[in-house]
């Protein structure tokens, strides 16, 4: 139910400890719980319920409108929503900043990644695999490599639809 729109029997008071507005269930006056908000424990008061008058009785000659068996048979409420105007810290946390943006902000290298397949390097009658990897790592530099790990994988040739595996290296470096 929002706000104005409270069962005409609900008890609303505020925690003593936090102020967070709560609204139980009249027949749950007197009991002990511990508050949603803050998780103290609080005694829910025994005074009169507040909330919106009963509805008055329809003027006579007009049916009242008969309540569907489906919200007769609804469970029992005991507890709502808290409502709050203190503000509320975020449960999710702000995620820290990815390892490109840390890099840009300190002047330290990025760390890179390059794959390089073999199927990538061969040309009609040659094989140019082992050229293309030597120069891509003297490009980089020695000192800029972190690692060299050989890959295996599979793909499906287009001309001829059949499962073809092959390798490559997966290149970890500075830049």
């Amino acid at each position: 139910m929002g706000r104005g729109e409270r069962d005409f029997m609900d008890i609303v008071f505020n925690c003593p400890h936090c102020g967070t507005e709560l609204e139980v269930e009249a027949e749950a006056a007197g009991e002990s719980i511990d508050c949603p908000a803050c998780g103290k424990p609080i005694q829910i008061p025994s005074g009169p319920p507040t909330g919106v008058p009963p509805p008055k009785p329809p003027p006579a000659g007009v049916a009242s409108a008969a309540v569907p068996p489906s919200t007769a048979a609804s469970p029992e409420k005991k507890f709502s929503v808290p409502v709050s105007s203190k503000p509320v810290e975020p449960l999710i946390q702000k995620a820290l900043p990815s390892l490109k943006a840390q890099a840009k902000g300190d002047g330290k290298k990025q760390i890179r990644i390059k794959t390089l397949r073999h199927s990538d390097c061969r040309e009609v009658g040659k094989d140019r695999f082992d050229e293309v990897v030597s120069d891509f790592l003297s490009g980089v530099g020695e000192e800029n490599i972190i690692s060299i790990t050989p890959i295996n994988y599979s793909y499906v040739e287009m001309g001829t639809q059949k499962l073809i595996t092959d390798f490559g290296v997966a290149v970890v470096y500075r830049e």
